[in-house]
C-alpha cells in the first residue's frame, strides 16, 4: 500500500519540477517576445510565435498531467500539500536564470516548505483500495459528503450572485473562496476519473457506467468556475497576495473534502493526525514567507510623457550666471531645462 503513497509522491514531486519550471520558461519567452514588440500586459500576443514560450506551455501540461495521475495513487492529502514544491523551484530558477535573488527570508521559506513537506510525506494516510466507479460514487453520495458538497454549492452560490458583485473587488476572500471551494470538488472529481481510467486500463471498463460520467461534468463546471474567478482575483488583486491565500484555501478544503469522501484519516491516531496539520501548517507559513519577499516588478510605463522620476531639477542660464535648485536628496536632476535671456529679446 505505501508502494502506491511513493508513487504518488514522486509524481508530485515531478509535477511540481515541471510546472516551477513552466514559470520560468514562459517568463523568459515573454520578455524575448516583448523586446520585439508589444508586450502581453500591454495586449501584445506575440509570445505565441515565441518557441521558448511554447516549451513553457508543454512542459507545465506534463506537470499537470503528472499530478493527474499522482491522485490515482495517492490521497489527496498528501499530493495536494506537495504543490507547495513547485513555488521553490520556481523562486530557485527566477534566482539564477531571471536575476530575481532570493533573500535570506525566501531561503527560510524555501527550508520551511521542505520540512512541511517532509513531515506530510511521513506521516501521510494510506491510499485506499477502489474497485470499480460504483463504489467511489457510494463514498460520493454518503451523508456526510453530500451535506459538505450542499455546503459548498451554497457558498459559492451566494459568494457568485451576492458578494462578487457588491465585494468582489475589494475583498480578497471573495473570489478565492469561490475558486477554492469549487476548487475541492475539482480534485474529487479528477480523482474519481483518474481511478476510472486505471481500472479501465486495467481491462474493467469503466466508461459503461453513467457515475463515470457524471464525475467528468462536476470536474468540468468546477474546473470553468475555478479557473474564472481565479483570474478575476490575479487581475484584481497582487499576485504576491493572492497566491499564498489561494493555496492555504484551496488546500484546506481539498483535505477536508478528500477526508470526508475517502475516509483518509479513518484508523489513524491522533498524534499522526496532528504531526499531519502541523506538517501543513509549516508548509502555509513557509510558503507566506516565500512570497513575502518576493519583489514587484517595476511597471511598464507606457506613456512617453509620463515622468521618469517625480523630482526635477532646474538649471537656468542668464548673464553669464547659472543657478541650480537642488532636490532634498542630492540626487542628480533626471530633467534639465536651459533657458537663456537672449532667447526673449
Amino acid at each position: 500500500m505505501y508502494s502506491s503513497n511513493l508513487k504518488g509522491f514522486i509524481l508530485a514531486v515531478t509535477s511540481s519540477a515541471f510546472i516551477g519550471s513552466s514559470f520560468i520558461i514562459k517568463k523568459k519567452g515573454l520578455r524575448r517576445a516583448g523586446s520585439n514588440g508589444p508586450r502581453a500586459s500591454v495586449g501584445g500576443y506575440g509570445y505565441l510565435l515565441e518557441p521558448l514560450w511554447w516549451i513553457g506551455m508543454i512542459t507545465m501540461i506534463v506537470g499537470e498531467i503528472a499530478n493527474f495521475v499522482a491522485y490515482i495513487y495517492a490521497p489527496a492529502v498528501l499530493v495536494t500539500p506537495l504543490g507547495a514544491l513547485s513555488i521553490i523551484v520556481s523562486a530557485v530558477l527566477a534566482h539564477f536564470l531571471l536575476d530575481e535573488k532570493l533573500q535570506r527570508m525566501g531561503m527560510l521559506g524555501c527550508l520551511l516548505c521542505i520540512v512541511g513537506s517532509t513531515i506530510i510525506v511521513l506521516h501521510a494516510p494510506e491510499e485506499r483500495s477502489l474497485d470499480s466507479v460504483e463504489e467511489i460514487w457510494d463514498l460520493a453520495t454518503q451523508p456526510a459528503f453530500l451535506l459538505y458538497m450542499a455546503s459548498v454549492v451554497a457558498v459559492a452560490s451566494v459568494l457568485i450572485f451576492y458578494c462578487a458583485p457588491r465585494y468582489g473587488q475589494t475583498n480578497i476572500l471573495v473570489y478565492i473562496g469561490i475558486c477554492s471551494s469549487s476548487g475541492s470538488l475539482t480534485v474529487m472529481g479528477i480523482k474519481a476519473i483518474g481511478i476510472a481510467i486505471k481500472l479501465t486500463l486495467e481491462g474493467s471498463n469503466q466508461a459503461v457506467y453513467f457515475q463515470t460520467w457524471v464525475f467528468a461534468m462536476v470536474a468540468i463546471t468546477c474546473i470553468i468556475i475555478q479557473l474564472n474567478y481565479l483570474n478575476m482575483a490575479l487581475d484584481t488583486f497582487n499576485t504576491a497576495l493572492v497566491s499564498p491565500i489561494y493555496y492555504a484555501m484551496f488546500t484546506a478544503f481539498t483535505i477536508l473534502a478528500s477526508a470526508i469522501m475517502f475516509k483518509d484519516y479513518s484508523g489513524q491516531s491522533a498524534s499522526t493526525i496532528a504531526s499531519e496539520l502541523c506538517g501543513f501548517i509549516i508548509v502555509l507559513s513557509g510558503t507566506a514567507v516565500l512570497h513575502s519577499t518576493r519583489e514587484p516588478e517595476s511597471p511598464l510605463i507606457t506613456d512617453l510623457y509620463t515622468p521618469l522620476s517625480p523630482k526635477v531639477s532646474w538649471y537656468i542660464q542668464g548673464n553669464g550666471e547659472v543657478w541650480k535648485q537642488k532636490d532634498e536628496d542630492g540626487s542628480s536632476p533626471t530633467f534639465v531645462t536651459i533657458l537663456r535671456h537672449d532667447y526673449f529679446k
